[in-house]
């Protein structure tokens, strides 16, 4: 796993209103910019600028036709955090599966004192 890249997903879908477009993206389909722009109270360019991060990430991409440019979402980079929070889960279930047998031990030499 990349580390730059997780960080790069990680801080794009930080942001509520990235997530906001990456949900738009998901419901509605590959959307023209201003047809994204147009469910926020924020100009294009605002708009653009999380477009941007979001492309950088990796999470969206653009297809351009004529004048016209289509945001699509690429969801494939969102499997570096399912990764890297599995490995978290699986770090922490070690982590209380140790804890119970310690409890577990604690309890058995209690009982035979």
């Amino acid at each position: 796993m990349d580390e730059d890249d997780l960080s790069r997903v990680l801080k794009a879908a930080g942001d509520t209103t990235r997530r906001r477009i990456l949900t738009l993206l998901v419901q509605e389909g590959a959307l023209r910019v201003t047809a994204l722009a147009a469910h926020f109270d924020m100009s294009l360019n605002s708009v653009s600028k999380h477009i941007k991060v979001l492309e950088e990430a990796g999470l969206v991409t653009r297809r351009t036709l004529g004048r016209e440019h289509f945001i699509a979402a690429e969801l494939v980079p969102l499997k570096l955090t399912e990764d890297w929070f599995a490995q978290l889960k699986s770090i922490w279930e070690l982590r209380l599966a140790a804890l119970e047998n310690l409890l577990v031990s604690k309890d058995e030499d209690n009982e035979g004192a």
